[in-house]
């Protein structure tokens, strides 16, 4: 079995007696053994239900879709609860992302509540996922093994103790040392027969992070290195594969089906050597219940919406998974009471935390929603960008970039429109700061390109108010960006002019493949966060509304 980094070794007594243990350990099943597999993946430190819920097709009239109230620590914890009483053979694993783009009431304390909310919950194994790295290696770590953070102390209830589930993380390695940073496989034992559990994100994570914290970091091939741990595995006695991957597809059903399904898992489980068994994937924030290449892949939705119910069964001779079958269960909050231990949890989090979160920033005059125009512009994100661009012009800003996947959450305020800054922080939780560089217009028409070049899909730049431009979508990716449409307050910008552009230091990072920001960007100048940035624009605004004229235009 794998040890876990950061845990004291056993002492000779110890040993001793473990070995003592082991010889009197049940024998081997002889016959099939059933386990139940619970996964989740992209929890996002969403304690509470999140805002929507889940979108599934409406029971009554396929033809729609309606929205289920669910998922939150709570009345997930009941579910796992429940789900583990039918089967005394079971585990509870992560894909990815438990933390990071996390609610006011997680991200105030470093993301230390959502791990102890998982620590409650019996968690054993995660993967990591992109988000794990937001704030760099030395933080996951933290995380991991325990201890106050090294800027902002213990601002919790208690000490921090770290993880005590193990978080995986195959194929990514310290170019520094040329170890790999976490272990890549836990391993666990149902009535004798083992079960081997890969963790790890997908490849592309220095490419979607703030390079900055992965900047010594390698990520490898994500079938590659499974394909590399299975000798390894089997050489130990272990048939039974299970891995978890913070990587996914998208589906074109409802949570419980596959009719079918694309994206970068696809081609992963593809390439897989056929001893690995099941897939539990992530990162798309989708559910679905799959079969790819013969085998079971799974995905949970996000926010604790959906908890995957996997079932295995294993040979007793082979030790090898004979059939496997899942069932995606909506964690209703009407179905599942909230669990006494995270309740308290909560609320010992959220009364450390309400001078702030509850503090009155101003008003919306209607929701400003994440909904994307066919151009790609959300209601939201360019109010972002606005208030990005009145940060920055002590910095020369003339226009501002956000990119879309910094906004997370609609921006609705009360039944009177009020707003809070907790409902501003579920907006942007990544707490970046502000960069304002120096480019040319043909470098400006450069970087919009990068909105479809290599990219998973489309990620279309939110912009300020003043700077426009057209897109066709009938031409190629790198041509698509209108020749001469590019306009500040009207007047066309030439390919030379020079321009004060504010992004974000994950886009200045080169972040999203946006590699025009890191190359190109000249005189950068830092500004305050975000988050700062927007509650200021909402404050000096007192009411804030959707914009009613489009910036970006989208041709065929």
């Amino acid at each position: 079995m794998t040890q876990r980094r950061g845990v004291r070794r056993a002492t000779a007594p110890a040993l001793v007696l473990l070995a003592l243990l082991a010889a009197c350990a049940a024998p081997r099943s002889t016959t099939p053994v059933q386990v139940k597999i619970l996964a989740i993946n992209d929890f996002h430190g969403n304690l509470k239900p999140p805002q929507g819920g889940i979108r599934i097709r409406d029971p009554q009239d396929p033809s729609k879709t309606i929205n289920v109230p669910a998922g939150g620590s709570e009345h997930m914890a009941s579910a796992l609860n429940e789900l583990r009483a039918k089967n005394p053979n079971h585990i509870f694993v992560a894909a990815g992302d438990l933390v990071g783009a996390t609610p006011l009431v997680s991200a105030l304390f470093h993301d230390e509540p959502t791990i102890e909310a998982m620590n409650l919950m019996g968690l054993e194994a995660s993967a990591v996922g992109n988000h794990e790295f937001d704030k760099g290696q030395s933080e996951l770590l933290r995380l991991q093994r325990g201890g106050c953070h090294p800027a902002d102390g213990c601002k919790g209830p208690r000490p921090f103790g770290g993880a005590r589930f193990q978080y995986l993380g195959a194929g990514i390695v310290d170019t520094r040392s040329g170890q790999n940073l976490l272990p890549s496989t836990h391993i666990k034992r149902f009535q004798g027969i083992p079960v081997a559990f890969i963790g790890l994100t997908l490849k592309d994570t220095p490419t979607i992070v703030v390079p900055a914290g992965v900047a010594h970091l390698k990520f490898g091939d994500e079938a590659e290195t499974i394909n590399a741990l299975v000798p390894g595995l089997r050489q130990q006695g272990i048939e039974a594969i299970v891995v978890l991957i913070h990587e996914g597809g998208m589906p074109t059903g409802d949570y419980n089906e596959c009719p079918g399904i694309s994206g970068p898992i696809v081609d992963i489980v593809r390439k897989l050597d056929r001893a690995v068994d099941v897939v539990i994937s992530g990162h798309t924030h989708r559910a679905y219940n799959c079969r790819i290449d013969d085998r079971l892949v799974t995905s949970a939705d996000r926010y604790g919406t959906v908890v995957s119910e996997i079932d295995i069964t294993l040979d007793p001779g082979s030790g090898d998974v004979t059939q496997a079958r899942a069932d995606n269960l909506i964690v209703r909050t009407d179905r599942f009471a909230k669990d006494a231990a995270q309740s308290k949890l909560i609320a010992t989090y959220e009364q450390l935390a309400a001078p702030l979160a509850k503090r009155v920033v101003g008003r919306v005059g209607a929701p400003l929603t994440r909904d994307e125009s066919p151009s790609g512009e959300m209601p939201v994100g360019l109010v972002i960008a606005d208030a990005q661009l009145a940060a920055t012009g002590e910095a020369g800003a003339q226009l501002a970039l956000m990119n879309p996947g910094g906004v997370r959450a609609n921006l609705n305020g009360d039944a009177s429109g009020q707003v809070r800054y907790e409902d501003l922080f579920a907006v942007q939780p990544f707490y970046n700061n502000l960069v304002t560089v120096t480019l040319t217009g043909a470098q400006l028409q450069l970087a919009l390109e990068q909105q479809w070049l290599n990219q998973p899909r489309p990620r279309v730049l939110q912009v300020s108010r003043g700077f426009s431009y057209t897109w066709d979508a009938s031409k190629p990716p790198g041509q698509r960006v209108v020749p001469g449409s590019l306009r500040l307050h009207g007047a066309p910008i030439e390919p030379q002019q020079r321009l004060r552009v504010t992004i974000n230091n994950f886009l200045a990072g080169g972040g999203d493949n946006f590699s025009v920001f890191k190359r190109d960007g000249q005189d950068p100048r830092t500004g305050i966060m975000d988050i700062d940035a927007f509650e200021r624009y909402v404050a000096a605004q007192g009411t804030v509304s959707p914009v009613t004229t489009p910036r970006v235009q989208r041709m065929n």
